[in-house]
């Protein structure tokens, strides 16, 4: 194992370099926590909640006809069953 400060070659076994004495030892893994968890869900549902609203601002911002569905009652009369057309 080589030494990450002063280039030593070292033993593996060894938790020291020889020639230094820096730790040779690997830092653990890191794990997030429930407070990353609970962070990292909020800044998306946070997220979430902005696009939403920003884009029910910029729909009801839209200029006529587009603001509204508007659908010819003759394309679809079963959304209304007591105006049926004449045929």
């Amino acid at each position: 194992m080589k030494c990450t400060n002063c280039g030593q070659e070292n033993r593996a076994a060894l938790k020291f370099c020889k020639k230094c004495g820096v730790d040779l030892t690997l830092p653990p893994a890191w794990f997030p926590d429930w407070r990353w968890h609970v962070k990292t869900l909020s800044w998306i549902y946070l997220a979430l909640v902005v696009v939403f609203f920003s884009v029910s601002y910029l729909l009801r911002k839209l200029p006529p006809p587009y603001d509204q569905r508007q659908i010819p009652p003759e394309m679809t009369p079963w959304l209304n069953p007591h105006k049926v057309p004449a045929k």
